[in-house]
C-alpha cells in the first residue's frame, strides 16, 4: 500500500485477501450453525422422539397383553403353595412385611422366550404401567420402552429375587422417577395367571454398575454391604442408571412380596 498526495491506494491483492477472509469466516459460521442444528436435532430425537415412540409402543403392548389374557385366561397347571413364615417368625415380626407373606395357591409363570413381553409392572406412586419382557437387551427390550427381567433370576411370586432393569432417560424412561419411591409403596406385577403385590422395603441410592450382588436370590450389595438381606424371601429388585443421563452407577430398589391374587 502506498499513499500519494494524501489519497489512500488499495491494491487489488489486498482486496482479494480480505474477500477470502470474509468467505472463510462466512463458511466457518455456516458450518458451526449446521453442526449446532444437527446436534439440536439429535437431542430432540433422543429426549423427545425416542420417548414418544417407546411410550406409545409400551402402552400398545400393555393393552395387547390385557386383551390376550382376558378374564379367566390362565392355564391350570395345578396349584403351587407358597409357604409363609413360621409361627415363631410371625410372632417375632408382627406387623412386618414378612408376617403378611402370601400363603394361597397360584399358577406358576410359564418361562417366556427372550424379549417376549409377558407381564405388566404397575407402580401407583409413579403413575407407571409398563410391559415386562424377558432379558435386558437394549435393542430388543429396554429401548422399546419395556422393563427387562434379568435372566437367571426368579419369576414373579417365586421364592428368591425377581430382578428388573429399565431406562432412566430416553426410550420411554420408565424408571426416571424411581428415586421418588418410599418404603411401603406398592409395586404390582400382573401376569396371565395372577397379580403379585410387593412393598418397597429398601432403596440403595448408588452402587457400581457391576455390583451383581443386588440381583442375587438373597440380594445384598457387594459394594455397600450394609444394604440388602441375609435371609431367603420373596423379593423384587428394580435397577436403573444413576445419575441422570449417565450409566456410570446403578440405583436399586428392593421390595418384598406381601400378597398374590389369582386372575
Amino acid at each position: 500500500m502506498r499513499v500519494r498526495s494524501g489519497v489512500r491506494v488499495v491494491r487489488h491483492g489486498d482486496r482479494r485477501r480480505r474477500a477470502r477472509r470474509r468467505r472463510a469466516l462466512w463458511s466457518g459460521g455456516e458450518a458451526l450453525v449446521t453442526v449446532g442444528v444437527l446436534l439440536m436435532l439429535l437431542v430432540v430425537h433422543q429426549l423427545w422422539w425416542t420417548n414418544r415412540e417407546a411410550r406409545r409402543g409400551a402402552e400398545r403392548k400393555v393393552e395387547a397383553l390385557e386383551r390376550e389374557w382376558g378374564p379367566g385366561s390362565g392355564t391350570d397347571t395345578g396349584p403351587v403353595s407358597v409357604p409363609g413364615p413360621s409361627t415363631s417368625d410371625s410372632a417375632s415380626a408382627s406387623g412386618s412385611a414378612e408376617s403378611r407373606a402370601p400363603q394361597r395357591s397360584y399358577t406358576p409363570v410359564v418361562l417366556p422366550r427372550t424379549a417376549q413381553a409377558y407381564a405388566v409392572l404397575t407402580i401407583p406412586r409413579l403413575g407407571l404401567r409398563v410391559p415386562v419382557a424377558e432379558g435386558v437387551s437394549k435393542a430388543d427390550v429396554l429401548n422399546q420402552g419395556y422393563v427387562g427381567h434379568y435372566r437367571g433370576t426368579q419369576q414373579p411370586g417365586q421364592a428368591g429375587n425377581f430382578a428388573l432393569a429399565g431406562h432412566r432417560n430416553t426410550h420411554g424412561e420408565p424408571f426416571r422417577y424411581l428415586p421418588r419411591l418410599r418404603r411401603g409403596d406398592d409395586i404390582e406385577v400382573e401376569t396371565r395367571t395372577a397379580t403379585y403385590t410387593y412393598d418397597v422395603d429398601q432403596v440403595l441410592p448408588q452402587t457400581s454398575a457391576t455390583d451383581s450382588g443386588v440381583i442375587r436370590a438373597v440380594p445384598r450389595s457387594l459394594v455397600r454391604p450394609s444394604y440388602g438381606y441375609d435371609t431367603p424371601g420373596y423379593y423384587i429388585t428394580l435397577t436403573t442408571c444413576t445419575p441422570e443421563f449417565t450409566s456410570r452407577y446403578r440405583m436399586v430398589v428392593w421390595g418384598k412380596l406381601i400378597s398374590m391374587r389369582p386372575r
